[in-house]
Formats: structure tokens, C-alpha cells, sequence
């Protein structure tokens, strides 16, 4: 019945405009007004929408994933652009001063580092 479905993913912020300065020209993603008010983020194909909300509580998982070729690069390059990494160390996670884990050496999944949207949403680069 849905397997056909054009299916998207949506999610809340607090400020449109800032998230449509944020999306398309930090991160360079192709965005699009909706006529209702709401933010369609254009990516390679698919598309995902945010939605302004009045009582926006930032999501406490990765809404979107990047795969990245090098992720010390992009992180570089993202870093000039005014990102912020997140940093953790934690038992079972833990980022290097750039804000990436390494966990490809360490056998715990992809080489993956964390950063927030405006509206303190989770979004990652994960190196292929």
C-alpha cells in the first residue's frame, strides 16, 4: 500500500528564517519556501521539510546525516563556516578536539561527528 509513496521526513524549529540562512547558505543546501510557511530542504533527490513550531523543543537525536567522503575535511570546512562540533566523552563515546569519533579505528561504527542547527537540533557527517 505505501511502498510506492514519495515517503519525506519533516521535523521543528523555532525560526524559519534563521533556518532557511542556516540550511542554504551555511550549508549550502538547496532550500525552498512552501507556501504554507514551511522550509523544504532539497537533498540529492529527496527532500525534507522543516516546520516552524512555537513550542519547538530541539530534537534529542540525529535528525539528518551527511555522508562525507572525509570527514576531517568537511569538519575543517564546515568549522570555517561558523559550525560548532559537539564534544562527548563518555564511556562508550568520545570526539577528538575537532569534535569527531573515530570509530572506525576503534571498531564502533562510522568515523561520525555531531553539530547543531539553530534551533539546537542534532545533525552529523558520518565518512563513508
Amino acid at each position: 500500500m505505501l511502498q510506492n509513496s514519495k515517503v519525506f521526513s519533516s521535523f521543528s524549529v523555532d525560526n524559519i528564517e534563521k533556518a532557511k540562512q542556516f540550511y542554504g547558505q551555511t550549508l549550502q543546501l538547496e532550500v525552498a519556501d512552501n507556501k504554507m510557511g514551511v522550509l523544504e530542504l532539497h537533498l540529492n533527490g529527496g527532500m525534507v521539510m522543516a516546520y516552524p513550531k512555537p513550542n519547538h523543543s530541539p530534537a534529542t537525536f540525529t535528525v539528518l546525516n551527511f555522508p562525507v567522503d572525509n570527514i576531517e575535511k568537511t569538519v575543517d570546512e564546515l568549522g570555517k563556516r561558523g559550525i560548532v562540533f559537539e564534544h562527548y566523552d563518555m564511556k562508550d563515546l568520545q570526539t577528538d578536539k575537532k569534535g569527531i569519533a573515530w570509530g572506525k579505528k576503534e571498531g564502533k561504527g562510522p568515523n561520525i561527528a555531531w553539530f547543531k542547527d539553530p534551533a539546537g537540533n542534532i545533525l552529523s557527517v558520518l565518512e563513508n
